[in-house]
């Protein structure tokens, strides 16, 4: 059985990319050697890996990883620090509705 990895690096700008793989060591290290001068990392490195959740089943994984690109900083950062339970919260709009965490 594989394992799929939604990851998020950080860059050297100071921002996030995310992604999905089910090789973590292999695209790391395709993301640090800049593997694809097409690829939004190419001029961010170095990077860091912050953040590594493993799942079994990829569709779980392809629908987590959309999820979390569409996420503001915040709730990236939340789950970066193992803050989980935060993410209700900052579902929040500043008008008070909520949005799909």
């Amino acid at each position: 059985m594989s394992n799929y990895h939604v990851y998020i690096l950080l860059c050297r700008d100071n921002s996030y990319y995310t992604g999905i793989t089910n090789n973590i060591e292999r695209r790391i290290a395709e993301h640090d050697t800049g593997e694809n001068p097409q690829c939004y990392t190419f001029k961010r490195r170095p990077l860091k890996l912050v953040f590594n959740e493993i799942f079994t089943d990829v569709n779980q994984a392809i629908a987590f990883e959309k999820q979390v690109k569409g996420w503001r900083r915040a709730k990236k950062e939340a789950i970066i620090a193992g803050q989980w339970k935060l993410l209700p919260e900052l579902s929040k709009s500043s008008n008070g509705s909520t949005s799909s965490p």
